[in-house]
This record gives C-alpha cells, structure tokens and sequence, in this order.
C-alpha cells in the first residue's frame, strides 16, 4: 500500500509542479493572446489531477488528513470557478447554471467544515487549526463574490474578468503554497498563510487595473 501511495504523491508533486511553471508563465505573457490561452489550460488541468490526487492521498491510510482534503476542494473550486467565470463573457449567457451553482455551493460546504474544525481545534488548544479559519473564512468569501456575479452580470460585463482573474490567481497562490510547504519543507502557518496575504495584495493589484478600463470585450 505504501509504494501505491508513494506513486500517487510522485505524480501529485509532478503535476503540482507543471501547474506552478505554467501558472506563472500565465501570468507573464500577455493576457487574452494565444499562448496565455495555452498556459491557462494547462495550468487548469494541471492543478484538477494533483489536487484530484491530493484527496484520494488525503483519505488513505497513515496518510489521512482532513485538511489536506478540504485545501484540495478550495484549489479546485478556484481552478473551476475561474474557467466558470469565462462563461460570462458572453452576452448570451444570462444567468447562472446547475453546474456554476454547483461548484459554488460545494465550496460553501467545504468552507463551513473548516471554519467547524477550525473552531473545535481552537477550543480543545490546538493552535494550528487556526489554518482552518484562515481557509475557511475565505472560502466563505468567495462563493458570495461568484453570487454576485450570478446576479450582476448583466449590468457590468467586468465581473468575468475580474472574477476569472481572482479564482485563477488563488488557485496559483495554492501552488505556491504547496511549494514552500511540502517542496521546502516549511510546514510553518506563517508558510501556509504569507502565499495568501502577498498574493491578494496582487489580486487587488489586478481587480483596481481591470475596473480601471473603459470597455471590455465580449463574446
């Protein structure tokens, strides 16, 4: 069983990586042209099958770990959510489907259970569950901000971009994370929660530039 589970984390760590390099190389090229499209895919694929592995090593013997589990649902609701928020670039789509109230509301859950675990450490002294909160409460954040965009979509045409940006750049921001804690080995809660705080800065950054324009495009 061991050596099942040492494959299983190789090829985790293997696509976790391709999903780091081509995160940034995303970030790099120039947004919207065709290699940003490539990147972007592969970006989301590789992010879908390490963090998919993640919750099947998560739930496997000596290796169980709630919130390695519930971390692997946060990155894949942002890796769906951002390709989600595409979907809103055209002026067809009116309103907000089965599938994008889906992966909305599973983060919701998820989100809960943490916060709920996180309490529950808290009281029973056990200081890294803070990490349960931190997520948590994030967690809870996001899934209104994609309710927003279900309800507002029509009067501002920004919000798949800016929403598409901040679900994709979280997701690289769990990458990043990942690295410094299971690649570099530090498995502090400064390591889990810097990644978050910088990479937000960035997320503003981004959300200031794209509401400063004039006129999006539409499909």
């Amino acid at each position: 069983m061991e050596n099942i589970i040492e494959i299983f984390i190789y090829i985790h760590a293997f696509f976790g990586g391709i999903g780091l390099i081509t995160g940034i190389g995303s970030i790099i090229v120039r947004k919207g042209k065709l290699n940003h499209k490539r990147l972007g895919k592969w970006f989301t694929w590789s992010m879908i099958i390490s963090s998919a592995i993640s919750l099947i090593i998560a739930r496997l013997p000596t290796h169980r770990n709630t919130f390695l589990f519930l971390v692997g649902i946060f990155t894949i609701y942002m890796i769906l959510a951002g390709n989600r928020a595409l979907t809103f670039k055209s002026v067809k789509k009116t309103e907000a489907n089965l599938i994008d109230k889906l992966v909305s509301g599973t983060m919701v859950i998820s989100a809960l259970l943490m916060i709920g675990f996180g309490i529950t450490g808290l009281l029973n002294g056990y200081s890294h569950a803070i990490l349960f909160l931190f997520f948590g409460l994030i967690g809870l954040f996001l899934p209104y901000g994609d309710y927003k965009l279900f309800k507002n979509t029509l009067k501002n045409r920004k919000l798949w971009l800016i929403y598409h940006l901040s679900r994709m750049l979280g997701a690289l921001i769990a990458s990043v994370t990942a690295f410094i804690v299971a690649g570099m080995k530090y498995d502090t809660l400064w390591a889990w929660m810097i990644p978050s705080v910088i990479g937000t800065v960035y997320i503003i950054y981004w959300i200031k530039k794209v509401k400063g324009k004039k006129k999006l495009k539409t499909a």
